[in-house]
C-alpha cells in the first residue's frame, strides 16, 4: 500500500450543497472506494480565497489515503470525483465546487528532482498561467500555502518533504503569522 496526502477545498456550492457538505460527500465517496482507503481526515478550515479577493472564502481540509494505485492513477481517480461534483477546469486558481489536490505520495519525487525544482522555484508571476503537463510531487507549492499546510498538520505533522527535508510542522512554522491567522477551524 502507498501513502498519499490530499488537500481538499471548495468555495462554491455543488449538487451536494454547501462547500462543507461537498467535502463531506467527497470524503464519503473516497471512503467507499475499493481502490483507496481513508486513513485520517483533518478538521475543516475556513480560508481566504486564493488569490486574495477573487471570490468567496474556501473550506479546506486534508486527508491521508492508502492505495495500491500508482500516483498518476490516484490523481485520475481524484479528477473523476471532482467532475462528479461539477468541477470544471476552466481557469487556473479559479473558484470551484471541489478541488482535490494530490500533495504527496510518501517520499516520492515526481517526475524527477530537476523537474520538481524547476516548478517549485517558478517565479510567482508565472505560476498563474503555467501548468505542468505531468504530475509533480510533492506539490510544488505545498511549502508556501497555509491553506494546505494547516490542515495537513492535523494528520501528518511529521511527514518530511523529500526535497526540502522539512516536516509539515516546520513548513507551517516558517509561514508568516498573518497567513496562519487567516486559517480558522470550523465546527462541522
Amino acid at each position: 500500500m502507498n501513502d498519499y496526502h490530499v488537500a481538499l477545498g471548495a468555495n462554491l456550492p455543488s449538487g451536494e450543497g454547501s462547500p462543507i457538505e461537498t467535502l463531506k460527500a467527497a470524503l464519503d465517496l473516497l471512503s467507499r472506494s475499493e481502490m483507496m482507503s481513508v486513513v485520517s481526515v483533518s478538521a475543516f478550515y475556513r480560508t481566504p480565497c486564493f488569490p486574495p479577493g477573487t471570490g468567496p472564502d474556501y473550506v479546506n481540509a486534508a486527508a491521508h489515503l492508502r492505495s495500491t494505485l500508482a500516483p498518476q492513477e490516484v490523481l485520475a481517480a481524484l479528477h473523476e470525483i471532482e467532475a462528479r461534483f461539477g468541477r470544471e477546469r476552466k481557469e487556473r486558481w479559479g473558484m470551484r465546487t471541489l478541488d482535490l489536490d494530490l500533495i504527496a505520495a510518501g517520499d516520492a519525487v515526481l517526475p524527477d528532482l530537476e523537474t520538481h525544482d524547476r516548478w517549485r522555484t517558478l517565479a510567482p508571476e508565472s505560476q498563474k498561467s503555467a501548468a505542468p503537463d505531468n504530475l509533480i510531487l510533492p506539490h510544488p507549492r505545498v511549502q508556501d500555502r497555509a491553506f494546505v499546510l494547516v490542515p495537513l498538520r492535523d494528520i501528518a505533522a511529521e511527514w518530511v518533504h523529500p526535497v526540502l527535508n522539512r516536516t509539515v510542522e516546520e513548513m507551517c512554522s516558517a509561514l508568516a503569522p498573518e497567513d496562519l491567522a487567516q486559517i480558522v477551524v470550523l465546527e462541522t
